[in-house]
């Protein structure tokens, strides 16, 4: 189902209480994938901002490379804008995204909660999901794209979940529509990076943080007992605390684990 683009603009305006939508906005039946039809966007207009939207992708793409499903009746959204950050700071832009749809979707009568490091979770189960990619100059992250995608009515595995799905089991939700999904997760995004830059990555991590469902969790390497989740850094390693048995010391070691370093998983359910 391709979104209705005069619909979509209507509730951006309505939604974001704007007079003007501040980027340009695309939206395909079908592309291999949103992030990489945006860069080619941004190639012939570098600076802007704009928006890509499809009803399918047929190669999307999740975080380390790993395939992202992409079947119709999905939102898949990627947002392409300049930054304000130096070269390390780039998996802020992720964190800022989690959070900001998260609180959105809530706002809306969803409890989405954040797994770390990127994805979207509701009732313990994958809701959605970020990938962001960055083009550096210098010292200077110079262009970002963000592209999210979120479950809608597209199928999905057994450790998924579609919005549609809290309908189908007697409970309502505030999004009525696709248009309007696509208008709240935008809104998010620019919550989330308007945070980052106006109130800090300390506020933004705190806020994050509230809505992580990892704390507290146990983690594991290899089989063997790393630590507990304790929060995330800056830098968005997740941070762990454990106690070692061979000292004294009633204070808990540190440890830090980048993303990509291991995967916390998902259970299967049965319905």
């Amino acid at each position: 189902m391709v979104l209705n683009k005069q619909k979509l603009q209507a509730v951006l305006l309505t939604e974001g209480k704007n007079t003007d939508l501040p980027f340009s906005l695309h939206i395909f039946e079908s592309v291999a994938s949103t992030n990489k039809t945006l860069w080619e966007l941004l190639s012939q207009k570098p600076g802007s901002e704009c928006v890509v939207i499809a009803a399918e992708q047929t190669a999307g793409r999740g975080q380390w490379g790993r395939q992202w499903l992409s079947q119709k009746d999905g939102l898949y959204l990627s947002f392409g804008f300049a930054p304000k950050l130096d070269i390390n700071l780039g998996y802020q832009l992720t964190l800022a995204t989690a959070w900001g749809i998260a609180e959105q979707l809530r706002k809306y009568g969803i409890d989405v909660e954040i797994k770390w490091p990127n994805d979207l979770v509701l009732d313990g189960r994958k809701l959605g999901g970020i990938l962001t990619e960055t083009k550096v100059s210098g010292r200077k992250i110079t262009q970002a794209v963000i592209g999210v995608g979120i479950n809608w009515k597209n199928p999905v595995p057994s450790t998924g979940i579609n919005l549609h799905s809290l309908k189908e089991r007697g409970n309502p939700i505030q999004i009525s529509c696709l248009e309007k999904l696509a208008a709240v997760v935008l809104l998010g995004i620019h919550s989330g990076i308007e945070c980052l830059e106006r109130e800090g990555v300390n506020i933004l991590l705190s806020r994050y943080i509230k809505l992580l469902s990892n704390m507290g969790d146990k983690v594991y390497v290899n089989d063997d007992f790393s630590g507990t989740v304790v929060g995330v850094t800056a830098a968005g390693n997740l941070h762990l605390h454990k106690l070692s048995p061979n000292t004294l010391s009633v204070t808990p070691a540190s440890i830090f684990l980048q993303p990509g370093t291991i995967s916390l998983g998902y259970r299967k359910y049965k319905d």
